[in-house]
């Protein structure tokens, strides 16, 4: 009986997207830094502007202000939840480039 030929694996947005993370070399940093200095202030006001009212129809108060207090220290929890925002869109985006550049056959895995 003949063996079924090697089945190509299924590869989703999401494992490419873990897998640019994994190989993220020299030319992946500079698209990094290239995109994501250009983007920073757009996507900063996108988040400030459009996401963090949006979510906080949903909390009471605004994200950015959300904060505890231990003793003197304030934690501004609100603002790290923006933060992360801000780099999961940047780092969607340079990862979005990177698989242009190598669907143009700029740019290779390294594996």
């Amino acid at each position: 009986m003949a063996q079924p030929a090697e089945e190509k694996k299924k590869v989703t947005l999401t494992q490419e997207f873990f897998d640019f993370m994994k190989t993220f070399g020299i030319i992946g940093l500079a698209i990094a830094f290239v995109i994501g200095a250009a983007a920073s202030k757009l996507i900063t006001a996108l988040v400030t502007d459009m996401i963090n009212p949006f979510i906080s129809l949903f909390l009471p108060g605004n994200l950015k202000e959300m904060s505890f207090t231990i003793g003197k220290s304030t934690f501004l929890y609100g603002d790290l939840i923006s933060n992360i925002i801000d780099f999961v869109i940047v780092a969607f985006i340079v990862f979005l480039a990177y698989k242009q550049l190598k669907k143009m056959k700029l740019v290779e895995d390294k594996k």
